[in-house]
């Protein structure tokens, strides 16, 4: 039990996939202006993930590794994930409407979002059993979701503070993701 919970924290704060991993930076940067549409879009790529960890698990335990095709993981992973996020995205649309058109452009790149094919990898890599790459997927989902929500905080807040005209927009994204992500490394001594 101690062993997934060290994984489901690690993945959330000690491996952050986007502040310590560098995955995912295009959402993370794009989604990350409002709250509500960064929680949205959290929710999405944490289910996503989750999924994703559990159907790449199952496809190259029981198909790749059997028939020696390991060679096709990436072909495999990415297949799977765009047919996910194809579910998600028409699920978005009759559910929440008003979320879909926030996400805009953004929900169909989860689809090429390295954060997931990354952490399907990694899963493999590590040796993760069905378990272990469930409670990692969902911990990666949550990271991924806290770091979106913090950042979209911040750039609510800054919205109304006065800074020279160079430090508005992108620059001041990147600033923020930069001191975020030395924030999340003071969690590396943690597990």
């Amino acid at each position: 039990m101690e062993e997934l919970l060290a994984i489901f924290i690690g993945a959330i704060f000690v491996n952050n996939i986007v502040l310590i991993q560098f995955l995912g930076i295009c959402p993370f940067l794009g989604v990350s202006k409002k709250v509500e549409t960064a929680v949205g879009m959290g929710l999405a790529v944490t289910f996503i993930m989750t999924l994703a960890s559990i159907i790449t698990w199952l496809i190259h335990e029981m198909i790749l590794v059997p028939f020696e095709a390991e060679y096709l993981e990436y072909v495999a992973y990415i297949l799977v994930i765009a047919s996910l996020v194809q579910f998600i995205e028409m699920l978005l649309e009759k559910v929440s409407p008003n979320l879909y058109k926030a996400l805009g452009i953004y929900l169909p790149l989860i689809t090429t979002n390295c954060a997931i094919l990354g952490l399907a990898l990694q899963n493999i890599l590590e040796g993760y059993n069905l378990l272990e790459s469930t409670i990692h997927g969902v911990g990666a989902g949550i990271g991924f979701t806290v770091a979106l929500v913090v950042m979209a905080g911040i750039r609510e807040q800054l919205e109304f503070a006065k800074m020279p005209n160079l430090f508005q927009g992108a620059s001041v994204a990147f600033i923020i993701a930069g001191i975020l992500s030395i924030a999340f490394t003071g969690f590396l001594g943690v597990i």
